[in-house]
């Protein structure tokens, strides 16, 4: 509240002085200009690395100066990108990948198939794994047929596999790669980088999209909290920021000059319930929790209204999504029941354990404390600051958070949902859910994953470990004279950091 009163003020003294109104662009595209983008967080560990980025900042800098051989586009659909065709085989075993051959590295070289093949090295390396080997333990090799040919060969039929092809964390880098000295394909190339303040980067004119990057230079400004990432917003030091606190959006929304960017997405901060312990080894618990919840109320208090409601299930944009499941609601006195069934007819006490690692966490573990105690829920919140959150303890905790970005059912649960998952905060470990999981990885047919997929969902909607009350939408803030930016599904900033299609309408 403190930090909108203070806003309130600083709107209120922009208004006023003699360049407080800017002209929004108009006509067709303009070349040139550089585009301010201003982002919280990030740091002195801040890296150019394609692999291996973790912070806001270093996914901005990725998306910008390298690609994928797929992308998720604003719509969240999975589109060509460095690829030109994939195509999986009948078992879902071998999946082929032709490349686009008008593709060239910032320095020139053309993109080859054995570029690809040693990008996939490099993350997969045994020794020093990045940050999307993960998703790829079910790849054995990568064959380069010829220049512009290479297929990836699975030791797990994988019917998803095109899914992982698409994350940002598997940019395509030469074979001889240096992230000192940093050459992609992106619409942006390197021109100089201060980990935890600034980098900068201009016009790769190899790019292969007719006519894009428009802008010459690109600059992203790490900031240190919302307040100064805000203030700078308003003052003009930066074109436009990412990731606003939705509580803050009337506020920041009252400035004529100011435009707002909003679109939902399938992000999730869930409650993470571990099934294999006490309580919520007992089902009927897990159930009396998620009917505690008031989700209407949650969005209104955590979101500020800015978000659609959750059902308990992930991933709401897949195409297997069960939507004929009935919208879960508050039912205290069913919630209560279901304690006492499960024997606490007096209710029970709980440890939530909560960190900031999203905006609103800690606000959704207040409001839901509220919420349970009328079910005789009582909730004994532990904050701890993020670090400690993600440090040893991360994954044993009994009752917690945590938060996801938009993706698809199978990639998420193969992250998160099964034995084998690296971040199976729920210890979650369901025969029949298991074997509907590894028959939907193997089948190719769309329809018939998908009614697998449905039927794995449905699983979890009733049994899982998971509370999840709402999907916040992605907020952000340009000035009008920045155009191009469009609503995005991903749940990444300033239309999915994609700013080859920006332009600088220009201010009066």
């Amino acid at each position: 509240m403190g930090l909108a009163l203070g806003l309130g003020g600083f709107l209120a003294a922009c208004g006023t002085g003699p360049a407080a109104v800017l002209s929004a662009p108009a006509g067709p595209p303009q070349r040139g200009g550089r585009l301010r983008v201003g982002l919280a967080g990030g740091g002195a560990a801040d890296s150019l690395d394609a692999h291996t980025s973790v912070s806001t900042t270093d996914i901005a800098r990725v998306v910008n100066l390298y690609e994928s051989l797929l992308y998720w586009d604003e719509n969240y659909e999975l589109k060509p990108l460095l690829a030109a065709k994939v195509t999986p085989s009948a078992d879902a075993l071998t999946w082929t990948v032709d490349l686009r051959k008008d593709v060239r590295f910032h320095d020139g070289r053309p993109v080859t198939g054995r570029d690809v093949a040693a990008t996939f090295k490099r993350i997969t390396d045994p020794d020093n794994p990045k940050s999307g080997a993960a998703s790829l333990v079910i790849l054995d090799e990568v064959a380069v047929i010829n220049d512009h040919r290479v297929e990836f060969r699975l030791n797990t039929p994988t019917a998803a596999f095109d899914d992982s092809l698409g994350q940002y964390t598997l940019g395509i880098v030469p074979a001889d790669f240096d992230p000192a000295a940093p050459v992609g394909t992106g619409p942006f190339r390197f021109k100089s980088f201060a980990p935890g303040r600034n980098s900068v980067f201009v016009r790769n004119e190899h790019y292969w999209r007719d006519g894009e990057p428009y802008l010459d230079e690109l600059e992203i400004l790490n900031f240190n909290d919302d307040d100064a990432l805000i203030n700078a917003l308003l003052s003009t030091q930066v074109d436009a920021i990412g990731q606003i606190p939705l509580t803050l959006l009337e506020v920041i929304d009252a400035d004529p000059r100011i435009s707002i960017l909003s679109a939902e997405t399938g992000a999730w901060m869930p409650f993470t319930m571990r099934v294999d312990r006490p309580p919520f080894d007992d089902k009927r618990v897990r159930e009396a929790f998620r009917l505690a919840v008031d989700r209407e109320q949650m969005i209104e208090q955590v979101l500020s209204g800015n978000g659609s409601l959750g059902n308990d299930m992930y991933s709401p944009f897949d195409p297997g999504y069960p939507s004929h499941l009935p919208q879960r609601k508050q039912d205290i006195a069913r919630a209560k029941a279901l304690l006492a069934e499960a024997g606490h007819p007096d209710g029970l006490t709980v440890e939530l354990v909560t960190a900031p690692i999203q905006s609103g966490a800690v606000e959704a573990a207040q409001v839901f404390a509220q919420q349970a105690a009328e079910a005789g829920i009582m909730v004994k919140i532990r904050q701890v600051d993020t670090t400690t959150f993600f440090g040893d303890s991360y994954l044993k905790w009994d009752f917690a958070q945590d938060f996801y970005y938009t993706r698809n059912y199978l990639p998420q649960v193969n992250a998160s949902t099964l034995p084998t998952s690296p971040f199976n905060e729920t210890h979650w470990d369901h025969p029949e859910f298991n074997a509907l999981i590894k028959k939907a990885n193997a089948t190719v047919d769309d329809d018939e994953r998908n009614a697998l997929i449905a039927k794995a969902m449905e699983i979890e909607y009733n049994e899982g470990g998971y509370i999840i009350w709402g999907h916040a939408n992605q907020a952000d803030a340009y000035q009008q004279y920045v155009a191009g930016l469009v609503p995005s599904r991903t749940g990444l900033a300033l239309s999915g950091f994609e700013f080859r299609r920006v332009w600088l309408g220009g201010a009066s």
